[in-house]
């Protein structure tokens, strides 16, 4: 187990800091703009969390919303085993692939496996897409939707440092996880979506969009009830 009696060192004031394997790098390095993009989904995963344990699980009149404790239960499996593995593949990327640490364990192709078989569990309830989704939504959809995105962020970084450092600086399954990861998210946030009844906001083209009125004028109609009142 790890033990940690200090938070501070002092040793990265100067923008430099060590890998796992106690080289030290700039913090801007590609290698830890990923671990980095890791850490900052991670957080956005702690707080879809956050957000699905804070709807209410109670009707007004007393009775239990199934839908929501059923989302509260396969989150908390699914999203918490998804925040370790991030945290598993942070620590991989933390080093050059060449020097892992013996105590570090590498997670194995039935992780990223395991992403497709829940999608495809998934799917079963959704209909087929007409369209893109607009992110948005009540708050636990939109936040999935922010870190589907921090997802490819990670991945463009990841695809910098195998651009820098060679083909064989990260392992093939890293990619493939990361690029899963992302669907995994996006079809995820459908699924709440749908178990929730909430309508998804479609992209519509550009000719096919109804002219509405512009702010301005909707803002100075407001205005103009206001100085009647």
């Amino acid at each position: 187990m790890v033990r940690i009696n200090r938070v501070y060192t002092g040793t990265g004031d100067k923008g430099e800091t060590s890998l796992v394997d106690g080289s030290r790098v700039s913090k801007d390095h590609p290698r830890l703009q990923v671990v980095g993009t890791l850490d900052e989904l991670n957080s956005i995963l702690g707080m879809v969390l956050m957000e699905i344990n804070r709807m209410p699980t109670k009707h007004s009149d007393g009775g239990l919303r199934k839908n929501v404790l059923e989302i509260q239960h396969i989150s908390s499996f699914g999203l918490k085993r998804i925040q370790q593995e991030l945290f598993d593949i942070g620590a991989e990327l933390a080093c050059p692939i060449d020097n892992v640490p013996k105590g570090i364990q590498l997670l194995d192709q039935d992780v990223g496996d395991l992403l497709l078989s829940e999608m495809d569990s998934m799917q079963n309830e959704l209909e087929p897409l007409e369209s893109f989704i607009l992110p948005g939504g009540v708050a636990p959809i939109a936040t999935l939707h922010l870190a589907r995105t921090v997802v490819r962020r990670a991945e463009r970084h990841l695809i910098q440092l195998i651009n820098q450092e060679g083909e064989q600086s990260v392992r093939s399954f890293v990619k493939e996880y990361f690029n899963r990861l992302s669907d995994w998210l996006f079809v995820f946030a459908r699924w709440v979506s749908k178990r929730l009844d909430e309508q998804e906001f479609l992209w519509v083209p550009i000719d096919k969009r109804i002219k509405t009125n512009s702010i301005s004028k909707i803002i100075e109609e407001q205005q103009s009830r206001f100085d009647i009142d």
